[in-house]
């Protein structure tokens, strides 16, 4: 990867010349495979090793992580190779073993952030601590419980923070295993401007073959790391194997992988760039007064079906309408994800709209 000029906070005492590369099993399933996998990163851009061990599960009977055995583990990946180490935690007796067996960072798993209670917890447990500690987004796309957990943190005087984007759970059917919505990962950085923000690329696609792409839009994004799961036999991994890359995939990604400049001095870029924006700004002007425009109509339709004793949902007209505009927007080059997420919102606000005629 090329070098990155700026890192932040606890980031600078790593002197890292790229963006942090935090990697490892989603599990730690033996010692062996522990430290294969740990040999097998050593010596490449890869900052922590991360392993699971005890793992949060959605339905009882799957496989929980093998508990406390996992940290002698650690502890001998970090005798062996020099790696840090690090891995998650969900309540007080986590941190305190954890803590006493060196582990380097440890982080909090989006099941734990989305709940105040046991980021309570863990604030109370890690205290004053001066290990590293990331908090991965809440499963629900909540910026206010992101947030929440880190102020925890932080008034609990841990100094070295840090946050996870690992994507957000949907019910509806998409590429991804959770759904990026990178503009509540932009929201976090612009909340929390120095607080360095990692991407979990793993959780987000659910597929080994994405995890690139992602992993590259982040850095895009300016995000300041990554945390992608490692496994020298993904598909025999006891958990998550089919978001799982091989040790060779991920240098070689690693590689490949480009960091974009924030800016360019450059005159003629500048004038450009300006130039490119305030055709963006003319259209973003367009598009408001047109959904204005819309609203009105709306308004209209409220009106008259107020007069007629008419139902404001009309099933079968937003289906229709639904299916035109996807068609439509793919022939324009936008996403059906895209067009989906912009029309749902279009269309409750119009919803909005001719209820409050009725109802008034």
């Amino acid at each position: 990867m090329e070098n990155k000029k700026e890192m932040r906070t606890w980031l600078d005492d790593l002197k890292l010349d790229h963006p942090l590369v935090i990697a490892g099993p989603c599990s730690a399933e033996t010692e062996e495979q522990v430290l294969k996998i740990a040999h097998e990163l050593k010596d490449t851009d890869v900052s922590y090793f991360r392993a699971g061990i005890w793992k949060p599960r959605t339905r009882p009977g799957m496989f929980e992580g093998v508990g406390a055995l996992g940290l002698n583990w650690l502890k001998k990946v970090k005798e062996e190779t020099g790696m840090k180490t690090c891995t998650e935690v969900a309540n007080a007796a986590h941190v305190k073993l954890a803590i006493e067996n060196d582990v380097d960072l440890l982080w909090i798993g989006a099941r734990s952030t989305v709940s105040p209670f046991i980021m309570q917890e863990l604030a109370d447990a890690l205290a004053g601590t001066d290990k590293t500690v990331l908090v991965k987004n809440p499963v629900n796309p909540d910026l206010a419980l992101w947030l929440g957990g880190i102020e925890r943190l932080h008034k609990a005087g841990i100094k070295n923070l840090g946050a996870i984007h690992r994507g957000f759970s949907t019910y509806e059917k998409t590429k991804y295993r959770n759904i990026p919505e990178w503009q509540l990962a932009i929201d976090f950085k612009d909340r929390f401007p120095d607080i360095p923000l990692i991407n979990d690329p793993s959780h987000i696609t659910g597929k080994r073959d994405m995890v690139f792409d992602v992993s590259q839009t982040a850095l895009d994004l300016n995000f300041d790391g990554l945390m992608i799961e490692t496994h020298t036999d993904p598909d025999n991994a006891w958990s998550d194997a089919a978001q799982q890359v091989t040790p060779k995939t991920l240098i070689q990604m690693m590689l490949d992988l480009r960091i974009r400049k924030e800016s360019d001095p450059e005159e003629a870029y500048n004038s450009e760039l300006s130039n490119l924006r305030a055709q963006i700004d003319v259209v973003d002007n367009q598009i408001i007064d047109l959904m204005g425009k819309r609203m009105k109509v709306a308004d209209g339709i409220g009106a008259l079906k107020k007069e007629r004793n008419v139902a404001v949902l009309q099933s079968k007209r937003w289906n229709e309408i639904l299916g035109k505009m996807v068609l439509e927007g793919e022939q324009k080059g936008l996403s059906e994800e895209f067009i989906l997420k912009m029309f749902k919102a279009i269309h409750q606000e119009s919803i909005n709209h001719q209820e409050k005629i009725i109802k008034g």
